[in-house]
């Protein structure tokens, strides 16, 4: 027998039917008004201020995290502390964006006022289309009237879902607008794993004491350089220092093993690393993620790879680089 939904998963499929209204609004009418709304943000010569109260503060402050870290400079205002002196943190070329569910928030009047006496543009994300905060703000985005998953129709829930949701969707679009890609995102989100995974790979290569043998080196001398650098691989130049080719300590170990009927001796002196070398060997840029060099190293089944410039090796990263600095 089927058990009834339990609660939790009510309140779930309450929240997602929200969001689906939500979604439905945007695509029938409401879409007009979000791209006036991103064409306000682009075109500000300031940052964008977000402002609310109680869970749409909240909200508010976890959306401003979203736009600066996204290209978009903007920070939380507490209304309250505004009209204590903090509206002096809002800039007459900042464009300002209000939260309020029911848009009658007595504690955004003072900002209003302040926004209209200096003709600041207004943004409000509001279900109050007709309120204080829609009508005041130059652009009102108003979010459908749906029941909150709260059994009592009280607590905000689903409303809140759907601000936040629509909040991050005019992060991602003024993303898409600018054009602002993966390495300005590592930019402004230099810590923690996600950081991490972006940074190009010329900030943790190893750069000094590289690997490297000329390719008339014998494979004595080859592998000198290999078991020096503790890295398993040794990059092979040529006269003029430009990469062709690798050798690792398994191609060295298979090597002497076809040499069995040949004395140690000669086969370690007498060939070239030339001839065992691995040619066209595989090599990054500098600028190169470190999630990319990640990836490379595990498609290829490699252990290390050389960083290049000009057909010059300028570094190398290996796994043991890459789990270092946090990334693999």
């Amino acid at each position: 027998m089927n058990q009834p939904p339990s609660s939790t998963v009510k309140s779930l499929r309450l929240a997602l039917s929200g969001l689906e209204v939500l979604i439905a609004e945007v695509q029938n009418g409401m879409q007009v008004h979000v791209e006036a709304a991103l064409d306000i943000i682009e075109a500000g010569k300031g940052r964008l201020i977000v402002v609310g109260i109680g869970k749409s503060g909240h909200i508010g402050a976890k959306l401003a995290a979203s736009f600066a870290s996204t290209g978009t400079p903007a920070f939380f205002v507490h209304p309250t502390e505004a009209s204590h002196g903090d509206l002096g943190m809002i800039a007459r070329e900042d464009v300002v964006m209000l939260i309020s569910k029911s848009g009658e928030t007595k504690e955004l009047q003072d900002i209003i006022a302040y926004c209209k006496r200096f003709g600041m543009k207004m943004i409000a994300l509001t279900s109050g289309a007709d309120s204080l905060v829609g009508r005041a703000a130059d652009v009102a985005l108003v979010l459908p009237n749906v029941r909150e998953a709260c059994p009592n129709d009280l607590a905000p829930t689903t409303s809140t879902l759907m601000t936040m949701a629509l909040g991050d969707a005019l992060a991602v679009a003024l993303v898409e607008r600018r054009g602002f890609s993966e390495r300005n995102f590592h930019d402004f989100h230099p810590g923690g794993k996600l950081g991490a995974q972006l940074v190009p790979v010329s900030e943790i290569m190893q750069s000094k004491n590289l690997p490297l043998a000329l390719e008339s080196a014998s494979i004595n001398q080859a592998l000198g350089v290999l078991t020096k650098g503790s890295l398993g691989v040794v990059g092979i130049t040529n006269s003029a220092g430009a990469l062709v080719g690798v050798i690792t300590d398994g191609y060295v170990r298979r090597y002497l093993e076809r040499s069995a009927e040949r004395t140690m001796k000669a086969a370690m002196w007498e060939t070239t690393a030339r001839e065992i070398m691995s040619q066209s060997p595989i090599t990054i840029p500098p600028d190169t993620m470190a999630v990319e060099a990640l990836a490379g190293l595990q498609s290829h089944k490699i252990s290390a790879l050389f960083v290049e410039t000009a057909g010059r090796p300028v570094g190398i990263v290996t796994f043991l680089t890459l789990l270092q600095a946090g990334v693999a």
